[in-house]
């Protein structure tokens, strides 16, 4: 892990290349079912494929300056549903449909019987990202409140019973990923700000479920979307879901702040945690200046102390192009550079 104050990562995602996927087709929709047609290669090549992409996305992140690095999550079709349509008791086959927080019909996972892990579903992409770079590695997990939003129950006596059921399997799986050799795990829960109240009953129980016995730094990152997905004049200017998250075992939490320009006073309810701070505006296609970055970066440590802030991205950068996401990593970089010598 990085010894130096401001430590860089990204919250996940990197864009996967054109000779990969089908980015037309992924511009449309973040996938709660499988979504196969997505992928460009043959079954036969597309093991060996993704490996190459991965190999480009981290060393992408290595040349922008990222200390804590990923491996672009580019094995996936969205941040969930590889890992959630991988457990025993859900039908992909043949989905639901539930309202998107977007508000569209969005097709999901049918749960149909009791949710348990079959084995291991990211410890291989652990694996190789640790084997792929010296650096401080991340990986990431759909949290289990957002599982439990975006499948519909069919067999638990209510959506808390699933969503506990799904803390168990991640947490067998972040077990296994800490032994695979990361050095930070992350849970992606985005859907506790759509529903906070249901989230207020169970969420935090649930997330602290999952993550039980896992001893290296753990993550819960909370966004209002992708930029490509909602418009930043649909995000609100704040968290409904956020105070409640001191209450949670994890060490940091990741907040999206660049794009819904939000009001970093809030922060004081999480004085306990180490804050993953969103300095890049991925709504907004044009590369910020080091110096633009720099001053959130300034503003963040108006309210968090510099040995408590990390520094990142809004959220996942993979409906981006890719050099427009490099652009804004090096920017990002730079920039906690010069605040860190401004600090030290």
């Amino acid at each position: 892990m990085p010894k130096h104050l401001l430590p860089t990562t990204v919250v996940g995602s990197y864009p996967q290349p054109e000779w990969l996927v089908d980015r037309a087709m992924l511009s449309k929709v973040v996938p709660r079912t499988r979504l196969h047609a997505m992928w460009r290669l043959p079954a036969e090549h597309l093991e060996e494929a993704q490996d190459d992409a991965t190999i480009v996305a981290i060393r992408d992140m290595e040349r922008a300056g990222i200390d804590i690095v990923t491996d672009g999550e580019i094995r996936r079709e969205s941040y969930s549903n590889r890992f959630a349509t991988a457990l025993e008791g859900i039908d992909d086959e043949k989905p639901a449909m539930i309202t998107s927080r977007s508000g569209h019909e969005t097709p999901v996972p049918r749960v149909v019987g009791p949710v348990k892990r079959r084995g291991p579903v990211e410890r291989l992409d652990m694996e190789f990202l640790r084997k792929n770079t010296d650096r401080a590695a991340k990986i990431t997990l759909p949290g289990p409140f957002t599982m439990s939003q975006q499948a519909k129950n069919e067999y638990y006596k209510d959506d808390e019973e699933l969503a506990m059921a799904f803390a168990e399997a991640v947490n067998a799986e972040a077990l296994d990923l800490q032994k695979a050799g990361a050095d930070v795990i992350q849970l992606d829960e985005p859907w506790v700000r759509n529903n906070p109240d249901l989230a207020r009953r169970y969420a935090v129980k649930a997330i602290n479920r999952a993550l039980q016995g896992i001893t290296v730094p753990t993550v819960v990152h909370l966004c209002f979307g992708y930029a490509a997905v909602v418009p930043g004049s649909t995000k609100p200017a704040g968290y409904s879901f956020l105070a409640e998250l001191a209450d949670t075992n994890a060490e940091q939490i990741s907040i999206e702040a660049a794009q819904p320009k939000l009001d970093l006073g809030v922060l004081k309810d999480l004085s306990s945690k180490k804050i993953m701070l969103g300095v890049l505006d991925l709504g907004n296609p044009e590369i910020e200046t080091a110096d633009v970055v720099a001053g959130r970066i300034r503003n963040g440590l108006k309210h968090v102390a510099a040995d408590r802030l990390v520094v990142a991205p809004d959220c996942g950068m993979k409906y981006m192009p890719r050099h427009v996401a490099f652009g804004k990593l090096k920017a990002m970089c730079d920039a906690a550079a010069t605040v860190r010598k401004e600090i030290s």
